[in-house]
């Protein structure tokens, strides 16, 4: 960015499987401003919530009640900007979880790149149809704005060979089933908080309902635990993460699931919902956790599986400078933090007493090896980034 650009107005959408985040910033030359902020969640459940909050932070609105679809929740944040204090935005940026083989960079959105991503559903069933539902609104609503595709895949496009080939006929490969990584804009955002501090050997364990964890050397993606689908890699909220894939196998043979089955079985009632019984959000575990064993199981279980993928990058790293959490997990939950830092203690990573609490960064030990931080997934702001510099000459 330069200062000779001119600031336009950009909306930010950020479309999960059961969420849609948003932000209407102001960008130029400068960091950008944050105007309004929110998020729909639980999408389709009974209890729905809605929030919006101004630019210091404070709720405009709070709602319960319940949000259908990503059209809905699309319908409401609308509503809001229809206010006349509102400016209307030049352009909205979507965060796009998966582009399939072909669509591997940031872009602008025509009718291929929807053909693409219409393709591309096969790859991420969970989260493609509710992002089209939202770019479908968003050209309908905004007519005059340019639309732009932010893939979370872009940030980890250039992964090696060896962690970015599966072991499977190169014919197969050839088809695009490869290793391809998410939480790419959440990654960047983190890559870019750190700027001039960001060190040679980096890991960004980005735990929330959604869960991965990357290695990042010298400000690049390496390796990093999810795969062809965000399906992969450490336990999750409702997704079992790695499976033997002799289980599926099994469950085809002999309990004669089909591919609609092992869908919904893998992606929304395995992960810490399936373990426990009781919830795939953490913080209803923590809450069922004195009294029922499978919810404690459950904590254990994903702390135990993200330490282990952090393990392997430090490994993929020949070491770690910089252990990094974020995400709504590992963002909020100091208890997560702790257990899965207790279990690398070889490594020399050591929490210090009373420094916890994100607010305390770095919250290592001041003997610790390894510098420990909590920083914030600023997606949003990463998409008005991207969005803003995707322009063609910033508009007229």
């Amino acid at each position: 960015m330069t200062g000779a650009e001119p600031e336009l107005t950009i909306l930010a959408l950020n479309s999960g499987s059961s969420s849609l985040k948003f932000g209407l910033y102001r960008v130029g030359s400068a960091r950008p401003e944050i105007l309004l902020s929110g998020e729909a969640e639980s999408i389709g459940d009974k209890e729905g919530k809605f929030v919006a909050r101004n630019s210091r932070n404070e709720v405009l609105l709070s709602e319960t009640a319940p949000i259908p679809s990503q059209r809905e929740a699309s319908v409401r944040i609308a509503r809001l900007l229809a206010d006349p204090k509102m400016p209307a935005p030049a352009a909205v940026g979507h965060r796009i979880v998966h582009g399939g083989p072909k669509l591997r960079r940031h872009c602008l959105i025509d009718d291929e790149v929807l053909r693409q991503l219409d393709a591309a559903s096969a790859f991420a069933p969970l989260h493609i149809p509710s992002a089209l539902s939202v770019i479908g609104f968003a050209r309908e609503h905004f007519p005059a704005a340019t639309q732009v595709a932010c893939f979370d895949t872009a940030f980890h496009a250039d992964l090696p060979e060896v962690a970015q080939v599966l072991p499977i006929p190169k014919k197969l490969r050839a088809e695009g089933i490869q290793r391809y990584g998410f939480h790419g804009l959440s990654c960047e955002s983190i890559v870019r908080q750190l700027a001039d501090d960001l060190p040679e050997r980096l890991i960004i364990a980005h735990l929330g309902n959604g869960a991965s964890v990357t290695a990042v050397k010298a400000g690049k993606s390496i390796d990093t635990s999810m795969g062809l689908t965000p399906s992969g890699g450490v336990i999750m909220g409702t997704r079992s993460g790695d499976l033997d894939p002799g289980v599926l196998i099994y469950l085809m043979r002999e309990k004669q699931f089909n591919a609609a089955m092992l869908e919904e079985l893998i992606d929304r009632r395995s992960g810490l919902l399936g373990i426990s019984g009781v919830d795939g959000d953490m913080r209803r575990l923590h809450d069922a956790a004195p009294s029922n064993a499978d919810a404690r199981l459950a904590i254990q279980m994903f702390c135990y599986s993200v330490r282990k993928q952090v393990a392997a990058m430090i490994a993929a790293l020949d070491g770690v400078d910089l252990l990094v959490f974020t995400g709504g997990i590992g963002e909020n939950d100091e208890e997560v933090r702790a257990a899965i830092c207790r279990g690398l203690s070889w490594i020399g990573v050591s929490l210090g007493e009373g420094r916890r609490a994100a607010a305390n960064n770095p919250v290592n030990d001041p003997t610790s090896r390894s510098c420990v931080r909590v920083l914030s997934s600023q997606e949003d702001e990463q998409i008005a980034r991207h969005t803003w510099a995707m322009l063609p000459k910033r508009l007229p």
